[in-house]
């Protein structure tokens, strides 16, 4: 299956949507991907929608806790929203629910983090 990933920025909030398997197939390319975003745009807050990621693995969850210590480096916040039945297990599991929070969907995602879109 081939993987995607659509960014969008609102103010210093950066949307990231993926879609497809997050695996150390892709693992590289979207690390760099939200980086670049991330240093460009003078973004501090993040927002992964996961509506349509349908698979994740270690790699995937490496990438994640990446880009969230850059992030709070930042000063800013991760938001998880529209996670999949797998792949909100997956968070569960590996305890990234602990750190990062979790909303049902982008718009709440950025009242949370008091963006208005």
């Amino acid at each position: 299956m081939s993987f995607g990933i659509h960014m969008e920025q609102h103010r210093q909030a950066l949307i990231v949507r993926l879609e497809g398997e997050l695996d150390h197939h892709a693992a590289d390319s979207v690390r760099t991907q939200m980086e670049d975003a991330i240093i460009r745009g003078n973004v501090t807050h993040l927002i992964l929608s996961l509506k349509e990621l349908s698979f994740m693995d270690s790699s995937g969850i490496g990438v994640i806790l990446g880009r969230y210590k850059l992030i709070t480096s930042r000063g800013g916040k991760m938001v998880v929203c529209d996670a999949s039945p797998a792949v909100y297990r997956l968070f569960e599991m590996s305890g990234l629910f602990k750190i990062v929070a979790i909303e049902p969907s982008e718009k709440q995602a950025l009242t949370s983090l008091g963006v208005v879109s």
